[in-house]
């Protein structure tokens, strides 16, 4: 995990460099997206990690501070629905009983950009949902849950209305994109940002194949600079 974040940290401070060297808008446009595409995939990575922390710290937690144990176990949640209107986005879970369990018992926890959701002890289960990297921000204050008839209602309150959410969350977004080059974590992440660059180069005219080489040269020889400053 280590490694690839470094490599991605690396392409990153590559790409800012050409972006300032280019003066093709096209050429310019594309950087700028996959610069996107790599901060991106950067905070993810980021986010799994600070995760896997977590997870590991609430293991070694001793028994004699763990709540007390209920019956059942842990449910992941994985379909529910969407829909929204100008001030919201709503989010939809259907559970059988959901409404016959106390209030206390359905706990959500928003953040900008997250929320997840606990059901405790329903029919001797209990059920989580986690949705990180939601695809805008949202008001934590303005945001609230619903529970009727079998359903539990997540209403997000848009942080800029009157906009419209194609997908929920960033990764649905880029899972969508297929056009665009996407990170495959077995393999080199530098693939991602050289694919890039050769389609423009190859579809470009000859002053946009001189624009990229200049700019290319300038930016590894400004890297050499820089590790040579750094040995020193």
């Amino acid at each position: 995990m280590a490694s690839t974040v470094e490599e991605l940290q690396k392409d990153l401070e590559e790409v800012k460099v050409l972006l300032e060297k280019v003066t093709r808008k096209r050429v310019h446009d594309a950087l700028t997206a996959e610069k996107s595409k790599i901060e991106t995939e950067i905070k993810n990575k980021m986010q799994q990690k600070s995760q896997k922390k977590t997870e590991l710290l609430d293991n070694e937690k001793p028994a004699a501070v763990v709540a007390p144990i209920t019956t059942g176990y842990t449910v992941k949640i994985s379909n529910y629905g969407w829909d929204q209107s100008g001030k919201f986005m709503k989010i939809y879970i259907t559970l059988t009983g959901a409404h016959q369990v106390p209030t206390e018992n359905v706990q959500v926890h928003f953040t900008e950009r997250s929320f997840d959701l606990l059901v405790k002890n329903l029919n001797g289960k209990s059920y989580s949902m986690i949705v990180n990297n939601l695809l805008k921000p949202i008001f934590v204050e303005g945001s609230s849950k619903k529970v009727k008839t079998d359903t539990v209602f997540i209403v997000c309150r848009k942080k800029t209305e009157n906009t419209r959410w194609d997908y929920l969350t960033q990764v649905e977004k880029e899972c969508k994109e297929k056009e665009k080059p996407s990170y495959d974590t077995e393999t080199d992440p530098r693939e991602g940002l050289m694919n890039v660059l050769k389609k423009i180069y190859e579809d470009g005219d000859d002053d946009m194949k001189r624009t990229i080489n200049k700019a290319w040269m300038e930016s590894r020889e400004k890297q050499a600079k820089g590790e040579q400053n750094f040995k020193t």
